[in-house]
């Protein structure tokens, strides 16, 4: 990668090694496919890389998705083997989910690099003050709803867990827990959609990112040089391997935690990484 000497290369690819391992364990813990700290960690890299700015965060979008899809994958069957996912939303959500990943794939490849960074702050914001504010009678209902609003709920899901690099646990976890599910159930479920979310949403990626690899060449080049749209070969190969060995020891760790400890957890976290792209949009 030009401007990083074979140091920094070996730092940087040990990082992302590290951070697989991290984003493996989040993945199982929390049923967000690690997209939330894989986004902030690669926007990092491909900055010391010298990535454009104007195609820096959808290439962290996209590389993100690609690595969910194993990890989510593994994170579901962990989960499913515990009896605790419902079958039921996965059937009423996935063809809207489906939609809204192909809908966030389109506009990935025309929105301007800033809408990436606000919608990932606004929905990490609002479900970190959701999990570390909540009150019992934060809820929207005691039942989640039936027909049109429950589809729209699952397109939502879709485009912006698109436009995020997410898994769709952020929102899927919130949807959930606002109707009452129990924040073990909405972790669980969670992991089942990343899977539904991840492939569409990587292919949307590699898709949305072909314009852009004609108007930056020095992109391809910088992935030394295996980049395929808004999908970057070498950032995904750093970190699977890791991520697949860490996402079983977050489930253990989901399920030997209370209810209030999860969502506390879970809360700080988003809060964190949102702070990050807020100082980057000032």
């Amino acid at each position: 990668m030009a401007g990083l000497n074979l140091t920094e290369l070996v730092e940087l690819a040990l990082m992302l090694v590290a951070v697989g391992a991290l984003s493996g364990f989040f993945a199982g813990l929390f049923g967000i496919g690690g997209g939330a700290i894989l986004v902030p960690v690669f926007y990092e890299c491909f900055r010391l890389a010298g990535v454009p700015l104007e195609v820096r965060m959808p290439l962290c979008i996209g590389t993100s998705l690609a690595i969910i899809i194993p990890t989510s994958i593994r994170s579901f069957r962990a989960h499913h083997a515990r009896g605790a996912v419902d079958l039921e939303i996965l059937k009423t959500w996935w063809l809207p989910i489906v939609i809204g990943v192909i809908a966030g794939s389109v506009t990935a490849r025309y929105a301007p690099e800033r809408l990436f960074k606000m919608v990932f702050v606004g929905v990490a914001w609002s479900a970190a003050a959701r999990l570390l504010l909540a009150r019992e009678n934060w809820k929207f209902g005691d039942e989640l709803p039936k027909g049109p609003l429950m589809r729209l709920y699952g397109f939502i899901v879709g485009l912006l867990s698109t436009l995020m690099g997410v898994g769709g646990g952020l929102f899927s976890n919130l949807l959930m827990t606002f109707y009452g599910r129990p924040i073990h159930q909405a972790v669980a479920t969670s992991s089942a959609l990343a899977v539904l979310i991840s492939i569409p949403g990587a292919l949307g990626y590699i898709y949305a990112g072909w314009p852009a690899a004609a108007r930056y060449p020095e992109v391809t080049a910088l992935q030394m040089p295996f980049a395929i749209g808004y999908v970057s070969l070498i950032g995904a190969l750093l970190v699977m391997p890791t991520s697949l060995l860490t996402a079983p020891l977050g489930v253990r760790a989901a399920h030997a935690m209370s209810k209030r400890t999860l969502e506390v957890a879970f809360g700080c976290y988003l809060f964190l990484v949102g702070s990050r792209f807020v100082i980057s949009l000032l």
